[in-house]
């Protein structure tokens, strides 16, 4: 049997830094990473053959849990037809419908590859139908790595304490401003500054890369009241929290409803598919209709859109979000409640099926406050979890994930464990 040290070793020979995604490397919390090899429900099992309780969820598509059988299913059905064709097909135009049926603010829909893609796309968009350069963004908030965004991002970047990276022109990040999640005033001022010349804001509604952060009263209000009154693009990242809040997203939750949507990970039903939407006047400026130029061959890859409709389709059925958020609570609860009672600051939040865990004694509402939890703390404690066969994301600036298949019994096991590993602490 091949060991996750020797799988690590040969990686780093021929793969920068032995993984293909850096937060994989498990850089921030150390140790050697685990190579996954096969998945079901809410079990992965290691190379080594080891199982454990996975709150990951390949980082949030896996709400129905791993390797569900009708999503297997449709997968196997579609490749036998073929893997790509490079031309339209009937399942992209059903997936299409489905989302704009669910999502009321998504007029029109552009299927992509991924969640960068899609962000990025929507970025070019919003500029193009302005007419303007200059977008917003908000530090700690993580939407791909294209060039103009990597400004003061989280997600990977933050374990490696880059507050941008390497290679990007100073010229390419001239427009983007950063300013603070959750800074009501910081929006407005930004809007007195620079109105006139503001294409688009974009934001995570409910932020899970600097781990989860959710909107105080009043932040997502101001954005949408600021967009209108200057004639800018509202643009919810929903890659992550897209029919993973809840049945509608964010935007179902607050009822605030944004210019464009960027989507990605549910949709796909853990295949590489992405998406980017919205009003029907902007996407009408995307080629071929408009001057806004954006093509992939493998977008709207079949298997991946056979994979996403089944998964969508099995959102829908009664009680689905109900049952995802109440497990996700008693999780949420039970650990802080087994935390404090071993003496330590700790602190957790949930929507839908994410999950915040912050070694912390009140529930973050910035990048500037969850840079103050105890991550040697948290690194202890994910080791600890790891031993106990618990597999939480490795690091403390990520969200982790439930699925519909964490039960009852999943969640004790879970709880039983952490409270022996918050003892040793």
């Amino acid at each position: 049997m091949t060991s996750n040290a020797d799988l690590f070793e040969r990686a780093c020979r021929h793969i920068p830094g032995g993984v293909n995604s850096p937060v994989r490397a498990f850089g921030s919390v150390g140790g050697t990473p685990r190579f996954i090899q096969r998945a079901e429900g809410p079990w992965v099992w290691d190379a080594e053959g080891t199982q454990y309780i996975d709150y990951v969820g390949s980082w949030g598509p896996a709400i129905l849990g791993h390797a569900h059988p009708d999503v297997i299913k449709a997968v196997q059905e579609s490749a036998t037809h073929g893997l790509s064709f490079g031309a339209p097909t009937a399942g992209e135009v059903e997936l299409a419908e489905l989302i704009c049926q669910l999502l009321p603010s998504i007029e029109k829909i552009r299927l992509v590859s991924s969640g960068t893609e899609a962000t990025m796309s929507a970025i070019r968009l919003a500029r193009g139908y302005t007419g303007r350069n200059k977008i917003i963004k908000f530090e700690g908030c993580y939407h791909g790595h294209a060039d103009s965004l990597l400004v003061k991002a989280g997600s990977g970047l933050l374990t490696f304490g880059n507050p941008t990276s390497a290679g990007v022109p100073a010229e390419f990040i001239q427009h983007t401003l950063v300013l603070n999640f959750n800074d009501i005033e910081g929006v407005k001022a930004a809007f007195a500054q620079h109105a006139d010349d503001i294409a688009c804001v974009i934001v995570e509604p409910v932020a899970g890369n600097m781990n989860l952060i959710k909107p105080v009263p009043g932040f997502l209000e101001t954005l949408r009241e600021q967009c209108t009154e200057h004639g800018s693009v509202l643009i919810f990242d929903e890659v992550m929290t897209g029919f993973r809040a809840g049945a509608k997203g964010v935007q179902g939750i607050t009822g605030i409803r944004p210019d464009m949507t960027t989507l990605a990970k549910v949709i796909g039903g853990g295949m590489p598919v992405g998406a980017f939407g919205g009003k029907a006047e902007i996407m009408d400026c995307i080629a071929p209709l408009g001057s806004v130029y954006q093509a992939g061959t493998l977008s709207g890859n079949p298997v991946a859109v056979a994979a996403g409709l089944v998964t969508l389709k099995l959102l829908q059925e009664p009680g689905v979000y109900d049952q995802l958020e109440k497990q996700t609570r008693v999780l949420a609860e039970g650990l802080a409640e087994r935390a404090r009672a071993a003496g330590h600051a700790f602190s957790s939040d949930y929507v839908g099926g994410m999950l915040g865990l912050y070694f912390t004694d009140s529930v973050p509402t910035s990048f500037a406050e969850v840079s103050k939890s105890d991550t040697q703390k948290f690194n202890r404690f994910f080791h600890g979890m790891l031993d106990a066969g618990v597999y939480l994301a490795p690091s403390a600036y990520e969200a982790s994930f439930v699925s519909l298949t964490h039960d009852d019994a999943i969640v004790a096991q879970t709880l039983k464990a952490a409270e022996q590993v918050f003892k040793q602490l």
